[in-house]
């Protein structure tokens, strides 16, 4: 089967998917490829969150701006219930140096914009009443929110769909070749599409289609393990994190290492309700390779830390866990943007834990690139050429 596109998107997880999206809606004739099947990647196994709180100032948090506006515009426009909700968000302090370090982290944050505060443990008992005493103050942002990425990718996928995306499931490249304006790609079924830009949206698995295309980007799986829960009463009006990871990040000093476990398995603290009532806690960041396995201990040990801050959960059932790669990169930054040696060759890929949050706004950057429009915000710094010593 031979096929002409405008556009070759491959990966249809929910970047992919935005991207392929916004690209139909500016009147592009696009085909999406996928190895498995939608989500079967990191966007089906991560946890719901659109979170501000974790952003530095700087280009990832303005850009979390936009996709929460984004967002909004979604939940009208996409077929079915992405169920968006701004819950807010607070992130646990537990001693007098996270509580310095986070302070300094909320000033600079203030100053860019975004609305969150240091409350103590009177205000946290308001929101949180079910909270351990370990916890001395917390921030609180009303604006972090959260979606469900599944329905989310669904309604992207539908609403392609309708706009005349072709979907290609369980299929996936074996040749790339550039032949002046136009991208030939051959594929495991066959299929041979001819298109004039290709996007490599396959997340941890994206260094697998650069190198069909003669360059390499370092993209590797970092792995979470997350546990859910059955569906339980509200035991909060916000959702939760632990300032201990930030903290960690900021000030390499802070880190615990009174626990050698959790430095081996990068155990962070996540907790999230989803719509329905159950519980997603998370994580770990493992470098395990493309292993998806999920380790009792590990399992155990974010159970542990769950119970630690929430002693209620101690009644609480377990009733599955996962495990999801992320697509890390060096600088923590994900690439956005045509590979400059390769013309119209797009990468949009390496969000680690950002992918649900930042997809509607990378999918609408991609597809302006794309029709030749200057995107709204400088991204210069998620330059797909960066690690290659490309100029832009």
């Amino acid at each position: 089967m031979n096929l002409c596109a405008d556009v070759l998107v491959f990966g249809a997880g929910v970047t992919g998917l935005s991207t392929a999206y916004w690209l139909c809606k500016k009147g592009k004739k696009v085909v999406l490829a996928e190895k498995a099947v939608m989500g079967a990647g990191a966007s089906g196994a991560c946890d719901d969150m659109i979170l501000f709180q974790s952003k530095k100032p700087g280009i990832l948090l303005k850009l979390a701006f936009k996709s929460l506006e984004l967002f909004r515009e979604l939940e009208k426009d996409l077929p079915g219930d992405i169920e968006l909700e701004t819950r807010g968000g607070m992130i646990f302090i537990e001693n007098d140096s996270q509580l310095k370090v986070m302070e300094e982290f909320v000033a600079s944050q203030n100053k860019y914009g975004l609305n969150v505060e240091i409350v103590d443990k009177k205000q946290l008992r308001k929101l949180q009443p079910n909270i351990s005493d370990c916890v001395i103050a917390s921030t609180y942002c009303s604006q972090d929110s959260q979606v469900n990425p599944m329905s989310l990718m669904k309604g992207y996928r539908l609403a392609a769909l309708s706009l005349g995306m072709k979907l290609l499931d369980r299929i996936y490249p074996v040749e790339l070749n550039q032949n002046a304006s136009k991208w030939t790609a051959f594929l495991s079924d066959g299929t041979v599409v001819e298109s004039e830009a290709i996007v490599n949206a396959t997340g941890a698995h994206a260094n697998d289609v650069c190198a069909l295309a003669g360059i390499n980007v370092p993209i590797t799986p970092r792995k979470g393990q997350v546990l859910v829960t059955e569906q339980l009463p509200r035991i909060g009006e916000t959702n939760a994190w632990s300032a201990l990871y930030i903290t960690s990040k900021l000030k390499p000093e802070l880190t615990d290492m009174s626990n050698p476990l959790a430095q081996k398995y990068g155990l962070g603290f996540a907790f999230s309700g989803t719509h329905n009532g159950n519980y997603l806690i998370g994580s770990t960041r493992e470098n395990a390779g493309f292993d998806k396995t999920t380790i009792p201990e590990a399992i155990s040990l974010l159970g542990n830390q769950a119970r630690h801050f929430f002693p209620v959960l101690g009644k609480a059932h377990i009733i599955r866990t996962f495990a999801g790669l992320r697509p890390s990169t060096p600088d923590g930054m994900p690439f956005v943007g045509e590979v400059p040696a390769l013309p119209g060759f797009y990468v949009a890929a390496g969000h680690e834990g950002d992918g649900i949050a930042l997809s509607p706004v990378t999918g609408k950057v991609v597809a302006d690139m794309i029709c030749g429009i200057t995107p709204e915000f400088d991204i210069s710094e998620l330059k797909a050429g960066r690690f290659m010593g490309e100029k832009t």
